[in-house]
């Protein structure tokens, strides 16, 4: 990887960190972050399982010391980021694998590890297993179409290749890339 790739990753990296705080409040209330969803997915598509996570790790630290969120800022978000990117790789770049990687991750895996965090950490009582499966769920479906007619859209105009190949991401779809010019001006 180019020394210009890995500054371009990292300044990727912290623009979606930025614009995953920023937008995290729309339509949130506990237990549902879809914009959250958005992000995770994007940035695993854009660069991916392993930035997708740390972007998860840093926007939930963020959301939690900056905003008061509680844990579910962290539970409900790293697991999805991280299959989400798993699961677009294994499908050869498949952007509905990538959502449905958020919505097991997230609206399975994450709503079932926060019960314990926040029943026996957080001091929440009344919780089941359960509690948030039905609002996770519900928040990647939503984040998750967002992303995914977004990458869609992306991908139909080729620019979504072209993010990948400058950021040097795994691509699956070929497109003839323009001069690195191209995405200075």
């Amino acid at each position: 990887m180019s020394k210009n790739a890995k500054l371009l990753k990292k300044l990727m990296l912290a623009m979606m960190v930025a614009l995953g705080v920023v937008i995290s409040p729309i339509l949130r209330v506990e237990g549902l972050c879809p914009m959250a969803h958005f992000i995770n997915i994007v940035c695993a598509v854009f660069l991916g399982p392993w930035y997708a996570l740390i972007c998860a790790t840093l926007i939930g630290v963020i959301r939690m010391t900056a905003m008061a969120i509680p844990p579910l800022a962290l539970t409900g978000a790293v697991f999805g980021a991280l299959l989400s990117g798993l699961f677009y790789r294994a499908s050869k770049g498949n952007l509905l694998f990538a959502v449905i990687g958020e919505v097991i991750g997230t609206g399975i895996i994450g709503a079932i590890v926060s019960y314990p965090v926040m029943a026996l950490i957080w001091g929440r009582s009344g919780l089941t297993w359960m509690f948030y499966v039905p609002s996770f769920i519900m928040a990647t479906l939503m984040g998750g179409t967002i992303a995914y007619l977004f990458l869609t859209a992306l991908k139909r105009t080729g620019m979504l290749t072209k993010i990948q190949n400058r950021l040097d991401t795994k691509t699956y779809d070929y497109v003839e890339v323009e001069s690195p010019e191209a995405f200075t001006n």
